[in-house]
């Protein structure tokens, strides 16, 4: 689907001429890895100081269980997963402890990480949303990174609930607000959406739609690109109706299933889909992530309370290896809120956040002294995640160097630190702007 040049609303240009950044708040990188060194994320003359990584959880089971919706739209049986609704499978679990181990090799040849290394208190962070598979995440890449230390997983409510800092919810919520921020969606994403016509129809045949129990019934009906109905509330996650949430749940299941089912044809119900095609069923939930959390008034919004946690990390001098394990509204909304340039990911179904990725901050320092930030999205290529691949420096995963708006690099491919601190202060700063221009 191709992307379209969209009008900028007012309200917009007002907001986001407080930080010089331009609109809209959406991605694009190039590849890292270029340098000759011990690993994609390496930066050869350069000394690693710090790491802040935020991270998608791993494979999970569909959101949904027996019985729902996902049963009634297709007349064939999902796979047996072997984990309960949204919770990290056991491949999910395996392949979370090698994108550890992976880690761990990288920071060991750096020379970050010592062999066995059992950090000192307050060296190492993991921090986790408080649902089971953010948790089981985070213990199975600290297992990986630290086989030596039993590293403790912090997470701050009551268990299977939404920590405040990782739920992507509203908290400035007026009606002015709500107008404006559903003009910014629909002058975003509206013919996105409209562009999704040929997903829609790839999807339902896929699942066979027509021959399912929801569709005889009229439960279900076809998918549409004009029923789009977003609701803004204070204090929950923006949502929307229609056929876009439908499709999205299909398409979220269907793209688990692939990484989960060993059969690429058991994962299709039976059809022979291609590349392509499994990156168009994937594509209807990147767009449907992209229309909820990443226009600028929403995004600043949602993602406000882990940009203060990133920062604080960065900033917090005794800290020498964080991990903060969320989901993909998280990354693509922090991504947002700073500006990152439009992008999309190669060797991926998922174009924006695959499943398991990283968004890596890299605090690095050259021979003079300087301080240098790196971003980039580290994740498992759609082969490894079926094969399980033993990850090490001789097999590493994907890393994409993420590009920051109004913002240049070094030959070497670093932003200077105090531009990137700058960047999070103001974004952080923005929501404090959002809710001057929106209070009642």
């Amino acid at each position: 689907m191709m992307k379209k040049t969209l009008m900028i609303c007012m309200v917009c240009v007002l907001l986001l001429s407080f930080t010089g950044c331009s609109y809209p708040a959406t991605y694009a990188g190039a590849i890292s890895g270029e340098e000759e060194n011990t690993g994609i994320l390496s930066h050869e003359g350069y000394t690693l100081e710090q790491v802040v990584v935020l991270s998608r959880h791993n494979i999970r089971s569909p959101l949904s269980g027996g019985n729902s919706l996902l049963d009634m739209i297709t007349p064939h049986e999902w796979f047996a997963w072997s984990s309960d609704p949204s919770d990290l499978s056991l491949r999910g679990g395996t392949l979370e402890t090698e994108m550890g181990q992976y880690f761990r090799k990288w920071l060991e040849a750096e020379g970050f990480f010592p062999k066995n290394y059992r950090p000192e208190p307050g060296e190492v962070r993991v921090y986790a949303n408080s649902k089971q598979r953010t948790i089981a995440t985070a213990r199975f890449f600290s297992a990986g990174l630290l086989p030596a230390e039993d590293t403790p997983v912090e997470y701050h409510v009551d268990f299977d609930t939404m920590d405040p800092v990782f739920t992507p919810q509203l908290t400035i919520v007026t009606e002015a607000y709500q107008a404006d921020a559903e003009e910014q969606i629909r002058d975003l994403f509206t013919d996105e959406i409209e562009d999704l016509s040929d997903n829609y129809e790839l999807l339902s045949d896929v699942i066979d739609m027509e021959d399912s129990e929801g569709f005889a019934d009229g439960t279900v009906t076809a998918f549409q690109t004009d029923d789009s109905a977003f609701i803004l509330e204070e204090n929950n996650e923006p949502a929307v109706t229609g056929s876009l949430k439908t499709a999205c749940s299909v398409s979220d299941a269907l793209v688990l299933q692939y990484y989960e089912e060993p059969s690429k044809i058991k994962a299709g119900f039976g059809h022979r889909l291609t590349q392509n095609q499994w990156e168009n069923i994937a594509e209807i939930k990147d767009v449907y992530g992209d229309v909820l959390f990443t226009a600028p008034l929403v995004a600043i919004n949602v993602a406000h309370p882990l940009l203060e946690e990133i920062e604080s990390e960065l900033n917090n001098d005794g800290r020498r290896f964080s991990f903060l394990c969320g989901h993909d509204s998280n990354i693509g909304s922090v991504l947002a809120a700073l500006s990152a340039e439009e992008y999309e990911l190669p060797d991926a179904i998922e174009k924006k956040t695959p499943i398991g990725s990283k968004l890596v901050f890299g605090r690095w320092v050259n021979n003079s002294g300087e301080e240098f930030i790196s971003l980039d999205l580290v994740y498992q290529s759609p082969e490894q995640l079926r094969r399980m691949t033993l990850l090490d420096l001789d097999n590493q995963p994907n890393a994409f160097s993420i590009a920051l708006q109004g913002m240049d690099k070094n030959a070497d491919g670093l932003y200077p630190a105090g531009d990137v601190m700058d960047r999070i202060r103001e974004a952080i700063e923005d929501y404090d702007r959002e809710v001057e221009l929106y209070e009642p």
